[in-house]
């Protein structure tokens, strides 16, 4: 029996993470219910994004970095795109809390390499 590699979680989270950030930036677009179109991307980039997570996961990428990542950058992207499309203003103290984010996700990505280099894989058994 050949043994298949594993195939990257990455592509996935990425693209769970812009539907997300889709998601989440359609929701404001819609302002309540009154541009009920919009609601239509928030059910499918929400619904798309939670799929792709659980893909994610699925191809062996831990909970905690998974979501660490997912939620950190949606944050991240969410904030920056609406300053861009809605005129919200990041104030000082904001801006420096996404900084914290953006050095939060990498602490916890480096420390789940630190964690994976210093447990060795067990051996299969045969059955």
């Amino acid at each position: 029996m050949k043994d298949h590699p594993r195939r990257s979680a990455w592509p996935p989270l990425l693209v769970a993470i812009a539907l997300e950030v889709m998601a989440t930036l359609s929701l404001r677009a819609a302002e309540g219910f009154t541009h009920p179109l919009w609601l239509i991307l928030v059910v499918i980039g929400y619904s798309g994004s939670l799929w792709l997570l659980s893909v994610v996961l699925d191809r062996g990428m831990p909970v905690g970095v998974a979501y660490g990542i997912w939620s950190a950058i949606g944050v991240v992207a969410t904030a920056v795109l609406g300053t861009v499309l809605f005129g919200e203003l990041l104030g000082p103290v904001q801006i420096i809390g996404v900084g914290v984010i953006v050095v939060g996700v990498l602490l916890v990505e480096l420390g789940s390499r630190t964690r994976e280099i210093a447990q060795p894989s067990t051996p299969e058994v045969a059955s």
